[in-house]
């Protein structure tokens, strides 16, 4: 299954040979040139290159190559399904970051997508309380609790201006579950997504897990990494169901104003398009950007229209895993119903601690996010110091996301990193400071940097990278 688009006269001409998805990325840039028997961009604007099945897996890793069909089922150890997941790429990172800090090496992790802050001590005691309570050691209804959904729908009326029942409210475990339940419930195999990159690591997994086709429209920095109209509309076919949208984003720190989110959701509107919008970002906004929702601007969208949030980057409550789904009632009640057979209800007591949360104010976050734009500042002006490097500043969320296309090839400490994978890895090693390469969010050459960690931390940090890459030679 392969993909090309050609001029916008016929960008719709060359269709899938049959509706069973590939496993295999599709990514499709603003200007994909043709060449070969498959087509998909590398992540670079205008730049694509041929798409084939992965290789068998004579060992049983997981891999399913294209003679798997033919494997006794008796000598398949790990499903195609999924043995085709990636490691989340952000975790693997921290994981590594944290594993050599506990072995006595002064690492500094940018890798971590959460707030240095504690939990606020108001959700930390009704937690505390809910723990006592025999009401909440038995099992509760698989979509949340009814006190828990009355609150989201009141924060949601409060924050974004969209009035909800609680009965289209579905408490999941975390933003993950959320995203992964909606795709599922809205998708049917082959049905594609178009998923702006770069994009969060989980997305594209959770929507080829529901037998989905992610299909990646590439912007970069010269866009502050915002898609247009025009970008999307080329990626349309007419086996497109959802269009992702994402703002602020994880991981550029990307905001779409009001007439470009407007612009979007008539555009979905025109195609009868759904929209599944991720809000979990939506208080971290700074200077003169604003988050807005989309079902509360378009209120034509709705029937069309899947809200997903949670407590976790608001209330620094990430480990807590309270996310929710806000959509129409028959999606919302099909993703109860697969809730109820995979995790029943998300934990009472945490569910208790994100009822306080949303019940509460938002002073909490507003000391954070001043913590934030301080960072924020500190870390894209000592970035862009660096030659080589091109850091555009973000409005949103708490990461910097910037290019390091022109040190790619350059020799550093005796090493010459082709991508920015392995420049990352050479970040680490040499400088011990633990970032995110690129290609985790579909976009090779770029580094994404979570500046969610103390100032001292960050300054540290981005001073051994500013020491490291001056080294930096043709």
């Amino acid at each position: 299954m392969y993909v090309f688009l050609g001029r916008a006269s016929n960008r719709k001409s060359l269709r899938r040979a049959a509706p069973e998805p590939e496993r295999g990325k599709i990514v499709l840039a603003t200007r994909p040139r043709r060449g070969g028997s498959g087509l998909v961009s590398t992540g670079l604007p205008g730049h694509v290159q041929s798409v084939k099945p992965s290789c068998p897996a004579g060992s049983g890793s997981g891999t399913m190559g294209p003679m798997s069909a033919a494997t006794p089922p008796t000598e398949r150890r790990v499903s195609a399904r999924v043995g085709a997941i990636s490691e989340s790429a952000t975790l693997a990172v921290d994981a590594k970051a944290k594993a050599l800090k506990a072995a006595g090496r002064p690492v500094i992790g940018f890798g971590a997508g959460e707030p240095d802050f504690p939990t606020p001590d108001y959700i930390v005691e009704a937690a505390i309380e809910a723990c006592k309570n025999p009401k909440y050691h038995r099992y509760t209804p698989a979509g949340g609790l009814p006190e828990l959904k009355s609150a989201i729908a009141a924060k949601t009326l409060r924050d974004s201006g969209y009035e909800v029942d609680p009965s289209q409210i579905l408490v999941t475990n975390g933003g993950k579950q959320a995203i992964y339940e909606a795709f599922a419930a809205i998708l049917d195999p082959g049905d594609e997504v178009i998923v702006p990159a770069p994009y969060w690591t989980t997305y594209p997994e959770s929507i080829r897990l529901a037998g989905g086709v992610p299909v990646e429209v590439v912007a970069d920095e010269t866009t502050g990494y915002r898609v247009s109209v025009e970008q999307l509309e080329a990626a349309r076919t007419e086996r497109t169901k959802v269009v992702l949208f994402v703002s602020p984003s994880n991981p550029t720190g990307a905001v779409y104003s009001e007439a470009e989110t407007e612009a979007i959701g008539r555009w979905a509107v025109e195609h009868g398009l759904w929209v599944l919008t991720d809000e979990i970002y939506e208080h971290l906004v700074y200077g003169d950007a604003s988050s807005v929702s989309l079902p509360a601007l378009l209120p034509e969208l709705r029937d069309k229209c899947v809200v997903v949030n949670g407590v976790a980057k608001t209330y620094a409550m990430t480990g807590w895993r309270v996310g929710w789904i806000i959509g129409p009632k028959d999606v919302v009640k099909a993703a109860t119903n697969l809730q109820s057979h995979a995790t029943s209800n998300v934990s009472n007591v945490a569910q208790v601690a994100a009822l306080a949360a949303v019940s509460g104010g938002l002073e909490a976050v507003a000391a954070m996010r001043e913590a934030f734009d301080r960072r924020r500042r500190t870390i894209v002006r000592m970035l862009n110091e660096i030659d080589g490097v091109v850091c555009p500043e973000p409005e949103g969320a708490f990461y910097a996301y910037p290019s390091v296309k022109a040190l790619i090839g350059k020799e550093i400490r005796g090493k010459r990193p082709q991508n920015s994978v392995e420049l990352a890895a050479l970040i680490l090693e040499e400088a011990e400071v633990a970032v995110v390469p690129g290609e985790a969010f579909g976009t090779p050459g770029y580094l994404r940097l979570s500046y969610a960690l103390g100032d001292e931390d960050l300054v540290e940090g981005v001073s051994r990278i500013q020491k490291l890459l001056a080294e930096a030679r043709d």
